[in-house]
């Protein structure tokens, strides 16, 4: 995942948490948008990709990444969070969690795929 001309943060997409929409995800990408924030703990961008709720959870730790069906939104964790949401659990960031306390509304997100 990258923030544009800002960071890079490792962000692995994980198909045990939810096969379905991490497979509907990882068949999209590349991905981007731009950054929204919803209060201090959460930094989201809307996209298309159009799936289901799959296991669906509220409750959220730092550096977990999750889905919201209802927007096509990825959603980035800086805190622990109970969401009044349910989401789809899609993965974790594994590295420079902290960057994303540094987005302004308005910065562009990108999740792409890298080949290594």
């Amino acid at each position: 995942m990258e923030i544009r001309d800002k960071a890079k943060i490792s962000c692995d997409l994980k198909r045990h948490l939810s096969p379905r929409t991490v497979g509907t995800i990882m068949r999209s990408l590349p991905l981007e948008g731009h950054a929204h924030l919803l209060g201090k703990s959460i930094v989201y961008f809307e996209t298309s990709v159009d799936s289901g709720i799959e296991r669906a959870r509220s409750e959220f730790k730092k550096g977990d990444v999750a889905f919201l069906p209802s927007s096509g939104s990825f959603c980035f964790f800086t805190n622990d969070v109970v969401s009044g949401k349910t989401m789809t659990p899609i993965g974790k960031l594994s590295d420079n969690i902290d960057a994303l306390k540094d987005v302004k509304s308005g910065d562009v997100l990108c999740i792409y795929e890298e080949i290594a």
